[in-house]
């Protein structure tokens, strides 16, 4: 069976030799692993490429507050960051009113390293924290600043929709 990178590799275009670099820069972004789906890849020179670490905008209340006072353990602090990035940090339709689009427990997982198991105990602990609450299974709403009455502090609404 013919393949797309087989195709591309066969590829002779008519122009220059400006196609041809741009075709093995495109097909070298399509063999990227999925763990690095969310790194930034620069090419410095043909041998090398230089990897950029992407940031996401977590508020300093999570460590001067929330951390101090809740005294989380290791995967409740693992999950809450992974659920909160996932809605406050990334490009999400559901923003405005704090949802998560569906989140896949396999995925996150995958991604986390840790047992479906220790996920949904941690979103229970996260749940009676009040940091967050399930909209149904896979999707959550999650608190701009983890609390009701920090949020109020915050003036922080989320459009007519609250738990």
């Amino acid at each position: 069976m013919v393949d797309i990178h087989t195709i591309l590799a066969d590829h002779r275009s008519k122009k220059k030799n400006e196609d041809s670099a741009h075709f093995k820069d495109q097909s070298q972004d399509l063999a990227t692993p999925h763990s690095l789906q969310n790194v930034k890849v620069t090419e410095t020179t043909r041998s090398r490429p230089t990897v950029l670490a992407t940031s996401s905008e977590i508020p300093d209340l999570f460590f001067d507050k929330i951390l101090v006072e809740f005294k989380l353990p290791r995967i409740e602090i693992m999950v809450l960051m992974y659920v909160y990035r996932q809605v406050w940090c990334r490009p999400n339709l559901y923003k405005v009113h704090g949802i998560s689009q569906l989140l896949s427990y396999t995925e996150m997982g995958k991604v986390l390293h840790l047992e479906i198991e220790d996920i949904y105990q941690a979103l229970r602990k996260l749940e009676e924290l009040g940091f967050m609450a399930t909209v149904r299974s896979g999707q959550y709403f999650v608190r701009r600043y983890f609390s009701k009455e920090i949020d109020q502090e915050f003036g922080q609404t989320y459009d007519d929709f609250d738990f």
